[in-house]
């Protein structure tokens, strides 16, 4: 039977890893939406290839092999099952007189994490720790309240033994992954996008390991992956209007060189300083259209390396309709991005700045206008989630407010 695109892929470095970028409730819907609407003579492969992502019934034969979720994520696996729910919603105000609406949301939230990580564990367990994980996030609109986040951290990782926390790349979230690394705390660092912060993160995790080791914890079950949000990193307006104001001619091509670039260098760094975290690829997007054929660099460029990739239904889609026209080359993620777009991305502040290992102090972490822009999009998802509840609880004729 026809390799599929991700296992292609998979096959150009046996160490990488790709996860579902969503919640594990909503696979199933997917891959039966997909299939509805293929063509009749495609419809049978398809289903084959995207049925071999997740094996429910053997899950250590599963191509995917960890799960990342965020709000927006979280709120979509509501929307997809609206009816089970309102149901189960509906039950804990019922079991909890009196309840508030900002524990109801965190409630909800922290089942969808668990349910995640049940359906992942059998994975989890047949690959002695080493996949099988899901991520959970913390609130992203309390990313600056390190003591919260070390309270909800706490509450995230006792669902499930194989869920590891989603920390934001933020000044405090810093310090964040370095207590939860000394507990043995298994993190994801999210709303990341520059070298800055994910050096910042990966000398956390080793310090976390130092004084875990000092402290005689076991962190033999511990892993750590850091997120580079390409996508969220390249796209930001203010990036064509330093290029205007700049002079420079900054092109698609440059755009999209630009963050592989980013992520190139961080794989390396952490490889050559022999750091215990793992890069995780994320936000990425097709394109560029290259002599009237689309290409896909973002995840074709960096093939080849002991990396992880998360994609979204919204990546997979063109992925499996790309197919047999993606090639990939496992020395990718070691080559040089062109001598060109280096020289533009060096005459720029903003790109200058993602570059850089010390391109930014810690204190600009949270005012990055990516980070911004993403930490407002995960905080209405938040308030998607939530209004979901108040909706539940103003129908149990309570009051919220």
């Amino acid at each position: 039977m026809a390799e599929s695109v991700l296992e292609r892929l998979q096959s150009t470095n046996p160490d990488a890893e790709i996860w579902w970028d969503s919640s594990p409730l909503i696979f199933d819907w997917w891959v039966k939406k997909n299939v509805d609407a293929a063509a009749a003579g495609r419809k049978k492969e398809l289903e084959a290839q995207l049925k071999r992502l997740f094996v429910w019934d053997d899950m250590g034969k599963s191509v995917f092999r960890g799960c990342t979720t965020n709000p927006p994520l979280s709120l979509t696996a509501i929307k997809t099952d609206p009816a089970m729910w309102e149901k189960w919603v509906d039950e804990t105000i019922k079991a909890n007189p009196g309840i508030q609406l900002k524990d109801l949301w965190w409630m909800t939230y922290k089942e969808i994490v668990k349910r995640g990580a049940e359906k992942l564990l059998p994975l989890f367990e047949a690959s002695g720790g080493r996949y099988g994980w899901v991520s959970g996030q913390l609130d992203p609109r309390l990313f600056t309240e390190k003591e919260v986040m070390y309270g909800q951290a706490d509450e995230l990782s006792a669902l499930s033994k194989n869920v590891m926390i989603k920390v934001p790349a933020s000044q405090q979230g810093v310090d964040v992954v370095r207590y939860l690394t000394s507990k043995a705390i298994s993190t994801n660092t999210t709303t990341c996008f520059t070298l800055p912060q994910i050096m910042a993160v990966a000398r956390a995790a080793q310090e976390g390991l130092a004084d875990a080791a000092k402290n005689k914890v076991n962190t033999s079950g511990w892993r750590a992956v850091i997120t580079h949000m390409l996508g969220r990193l390249t796209e930001r307006p203010i990036i064509p209007e330093q290029a205007a104001f700049y002079g420079v001619n900054w092109t698609e091509a440059d755009r999209k060189w630009f963050g592989i670039g980013v992520f190139r260098r961080a794989y390396r760094m952490l490889k050559e300083g022999a750091y215990p975290s793992k890069m995780l690829m994320c936000s990425v997007r097709t394109g560029p259209l290259v002599n009237g054929k689309m290409r896909y660099w973002d995840v074709q460029e960096i093939a080849g390396g002991d990396i992880v990739y998360t994609l979204p239904p919204s990546a997979l889609d063109p992925m499996f309709e790309l197919g047999d026209s993606l090639d990939f080359r496992d020395t990718a993620i070691d080559e040089e991005i062109p001598e060109s777009t280096l020289e533009k991305i060096y005459q720029m502040p903003f790109t200058m700045q993602a570059y850089e290992p010390y391109g930014m102090s810690y204190d600009q972490f949270n005012t990055h206008p990516s980070t911004i822009f993403t930490v407002a999009e995960f905080s209405k998802a938040v308030q998607g989630v939530e209004d979901f509840c108040k909706g539940r609880m103003e129908k149990a004729g309570m009051k919220v407010g």
